[in-house]
C-alpha cells in the first residue's frame, strides 16, 4: 500500500479442512472434514504480543488468535482441535501454496501484489503503519529518519516504503523478527522500528518494555488485515467472511480488541466492513 507522505506526528492464520470426498481422500494439511474434523491448522505469528504470541507455558494469545479461534468455532472446530503453526512474514505465501496451513491470519495486510498469489477474507482490522522509538527519541516526523537506522522484519514492505517515499537516506535493517528489532532499539543499535501500530502497541504494553518506548502516531499508511487462503479457494473465503460478520455483530470483536489492546491505550479503528479496503 502506498504511504501517506507525513511531515508531522497501521486470526493469525486459520486453517480448516475441506469437506472430505466420497472417496475419503486426505486433506493436504492433514485435516479431515469441514467441521468436526480431527485438526485445523492455523498459521499465526509467535512473537507479536497483543496479536499472536506463544506464551512460556505453550499457550497462545492475541487478537489474531482470538479471531482465528472464533472463526474456527463457526467452522465446526473446538479450540483443542486447532494446531497453531508459526508463519513468518517472508513465508506466508509459500506456506499456503505448500499446504502447510489452510488459512493465515497473522497481521496479513491485503495488497494488490499479495492478491496475485493468495485470496483474502476480511478485512477484520484496520491498522496503520507507524514508528516505535525510544521514549526520549527526537524522531517526530517521517523525514527525521534520514540518516537513522530503521528496522523491520524480513518479508515486510514497511521499511522499504518509508525509504522510497519519505526518508530516502534512512538506513534499512531487516531482521528475522520484531523481538530482534526491539532488542536493537534497547541497545541503541537501531533508531526506530516500523510496522503496524497494532503490533507496536502490543510490544509497548508488555511489562518488560513499559516506559521505554513510544509510538509517534504518524499513521503512515492504512493496513487492512485479512485472512489469507490458498488462491482460488472462494468457498473458504465466503465461510470465513460469514464468521467475521457474526463476530462483529455479537460483540465478540469488540471484546477481543479490549482484551488484547486495552493495556496499551491503543486507539483502534471501528471494525471494517467485509470487502471494504481503505486506501
Amino acid at each position: 500500500m502506498k504511504l501517506r507522505k507525513v511531515t508531522a506526528a497501521s486470526a493469525t492464520a486459520l486453517v480448516f479442512a475441506l469437506t472430505a470426498t466420497a472417496c475419503g481422500g486426505n486433506g493436504d494439511s492433514g485435516d479431515s472434514g469441514s467441521g468436526g474434523g480431527d485438526k485445523i491448522k492455523i498459521g499465526i505469528k509467535y512473537d507479536q504480543p497483543g496479536l499472536g504470541l506463544k506464551e512460556p507455558d505453550g499457550s497462545f494469545s492475541g487478537f489474531d488468535v482470538d479471531v482465528a479461534t472464533y472463526v474456527a468455532k463457526e467452522l465446526g472446530y473446538e479450540p483443542d482441535q486447532i494446531e497453531w503453526v508459526e508463519t513468518k512474514s517472508a513465508d506466508r505465501e509459500n506456506a499456503l501454496a505448500r499446504g502447510d496451513v489452510k488459512m493465515i491470519a497473522a497481521t496479513y495486510s491485503i495488497t494488490d501484489e499479495r492478491k496475485q498469489k493468495v485470496d483474502f477474507a476480511g478485512p477484520y482490522l484496520l491498522a496503520h503503519q507507524d514508528l516505535l522509538v525510544k521514549a526520549d527519541s527526537d524522531i517526530k516526523e517521517g523525514t527525521d529518519l534520514n540518516g537513522k537506522k530503521l528496522c523491520s522484519v524480513t518479508g515486510s514492505t514497511s521499511a522499504q516504503n518509508v525509504k522510497d517515499e519519505i526518508a530516502p537516506k534512512a538506513q534499512l535493517q531487516q531482521l528475522g523478527g520484531y523481538s530482534e528489532c526491539i532488542a536493537g532499539l534497547q541497545s541503541d543499535q537501531l533508531d526506530a522500528l516500523t510496522t503496524d501500530d497494532a503490533i507496536l502497541a502490543g510490544f509497548a504494553a508488555q511489562d518488560q518494555y513499559k516506559g521505554q518506548f513510544k509510538l509517534t502516531g504518524l499513521k503512515l499508511s492504512n493496513e487492512n488485515y485479512g485472512i489469507g487462503v490458498k488462491k482460488g479457494d472462494t468457498a473458504t473465503v465466503n465461510k470465513i467472511n460469514d464468521a467475521l460478520e457474526k463476530m462483529v455483530s455479537d460483540g465478540a470483536w469488540d471484546k477481543a480488541v479490549k482484551d488484547n489492546f486495552g493495556p496499551a491505550n491503543y486507539k483502534n479503528e471501528p471494525a471494517p466492513k467485509i470487502g471494504q479496503i481503505v486506501q
